[in-house]
């Protein structure tokens, strides 16, 4: 695996995409925020090698590079999913590939289900904290040194001081945004609502199907993460109603224009 993404990121610099500082990875329905960013390089997932390719409709499946409030990032326009039937090493072999070309910053964002009752379709949060409920982990295996320890320290998952950023962010720009814990399951069914009320009886404020294992390959190779969810359903009690991926992608899209002001100001003020 090692020697596939040395080859990876050998190809990616041979082709300009050199020492980006922040990593970006987004979620369903959030891709237009790339329409932020000046682009130096833009190239097709299938185009580079050993990358798999996204099969999830919202997610375009571009590597984009360039320039974003000051600071040279490199965006995925579309992840990688376990429920596709990626193993874990392939869901979060591009978050290796940016730490080699330089990345020592991750933003992650997504679309998932709320389940704090204080929360509404279409709200941002962010993330303080997950739990992982894959059934598999990232890490499992013989560990690679190469990359980081054999057992990774997650007392601060998502970096406290980054989180403070935000938080000054938002209220400069009067946006509410919640703060909460995000459970990862596995997907690709929605929760029912006895899996909700699970969710919530287990600490969480948020339920979706990705981002944990690549903060979890991030922290292994001591990357600083942020992670922001935007509210597209609701698993609240009473709030449970019939959801689809379209209706997913239309209230992620609404929410496109806060996230994008919140992303931008918060790049600047990296």
């Amino acid at each position: 695996m090692y020697e596939k993404i040395k080859e990876t990121a050998k190809f990616l610099k041979g082709i300009g995409i050199d020492q980006p500082e922040i990593g970006i990875v987004l979620g369903t329905g959030l891709g237009d925020i790339v329409s932020m960013i000046k682009i130096e390089k833009k190239i097709d997932y299938h185009d580079i090698p050993n990358f798999p390719v996204s099969t999830v409709k919202g997610h375009s499946g571009t590597l984009i590079y360039g320039e974003l409030s000051g600071k040279k990032v490199i965006a995925m326009q579309g992840r990688f999913h376990y429920y596709e039937g990626w193993a874990m090493e392939e869901v979060t072999f591009p978050i290796r590939v940016m730490k080699l070309l330089g990345i020592e910053k991750l933003m992650v964002s997504n679309a998932c289900g709320g389940v704090n009752p204080d929360f509404e379709v279409g709200d941002v949060m962010i993330i303080t904290d997950h739990i992982n409920m894959m059934p598999e982990h990232p890490l499992r295996g013989e560990n690679d040194d190469r990359f980081g320890p054999r057992f990774v320290d997650m007392h601060e998952p998502y970096s406290w001081k980054m989180i403070e950023t935000m938080r000054a962010v938002a209220k400069d720009n009067g946006i509410k945004v919640h703060e909460g814990v995000y459970l990862a399951l596995q997907g690709p069914t929605f929760e029912t609502p006895a899996e909700y009320r699970m969710v919530r009886l287990m600490g969480a404020d948020a339920v979706g199907m990705s981002t944990v294992p690549e903060v979890i390959v991030a922290k292994h190779m001591d990357i600083d993460c942020f992670g922001l969810s935007v509210i597209t359903d609701l698993g609240v009690e009473g709030k449970v109603e019939k959801v689809s991926h379209e209706a997913v992608q239309a209230a992620a899209k609404s929410s496109e224009k806060i996230i994008s002001k919140l992303v931008e100001e918060f790049i600047l003020s990296l």
